[in-house]
């Protein structure tokens, strides 16, 4: 099964809107048959980039577990595929939930809608996995958005989950999360055990989005 680079766009003002769009088009671009890439995209760049890069993986943000009608400002799943969406993730560090909105929200989406919850340590992630979500990303908060990967600054978070998870579920795949910034890291997030990796800044800041993508699909190669 190919190894995920899962790249959220946040609202970074490099990643929204019309720059959402051509940094898809790059990584639809940066893909190839060894890697599963994905753009995890604000609701209202859904659309949009899902027409621009078709071919390419598009993601929501976050999702509420919630039906049609008087639900102001939600995310309504249904709404959110019918404008592209090919999955979700949940429960970022960003943007915390419980663990019954996760697992209504698993309730109400189709089976083969890939959910990724996100999990700050080895604890929360075997929480999550009891659920039986996609992929798990574990990312310690402290490193989201820095300059040190958690594969460098603590590995064994990684191994741990991947360990804890696989105990529990052992479909669940656990994705790597924070500070992931090369080829290297991601090289190093699968011999850890992972699945693939979950980053943001490293692509969305990058100042040649497209060499920072090639580096990080080289280290799958």
């Amino acid at each position: 099964m190919q190894p995920l680079i899962v790249v959220n766009f946040k609202t970074y003002e490099t990643a929204m809107g019309a720059k959402a769009v051509e940094l898809a088009k790059a990584m639809e671009r940066a893909s190839n048959s060894n890697v599963r890439m994905v753009a995890v995209v604000s609701a209202f760049d859904l659309h949009s980039v899902q027409q621009a890069a078709p071919t390419l993986e598009v993601w929501s943000q976050h999702l509420d577990p919630v039906g049609k009608g008087s639900f102001t400002g939600w995310l309504q799943p249904d709404n959110a595929i019918e404008r592209g969406a090919k999955g979700t993730i949940i429960n970022h560090a960003e943007h915390k939930v419980n663990i019954e909105h996760v697992k209504e929200l698993m309730n109400q989406l189709p089976s083969s809608f890939p959910i990724c919850a996100c999990a700050a340590d080895v604890d929360e992630a075997h929480q999550l996995a009891e659920l039986g979500p996609t992929f798990i990303a574990v990312e310690p908060p402290e490193l989201i958005g820095g300059d040190i990967s958690v594969t460098t600054a603590d590995p064994t978070i990684v191994s741990d989950t991947v360990t804890a998870v696989q105990s529990i579920n052992p479909d669940v795949r656990v994705l790597c999360g924070a500070g992931v910034k090369d080829g290297d890291d991601v090289r190093t997030a699968v011999e850890l055990g992972a699945h693939g990796v979950l980053l943001a800044s490293g692509v969305t800041k990058a100042k040649n989005v497209e060499d920072v993508l090639a580096n990080l699909v080289a280290g799958l190669e």
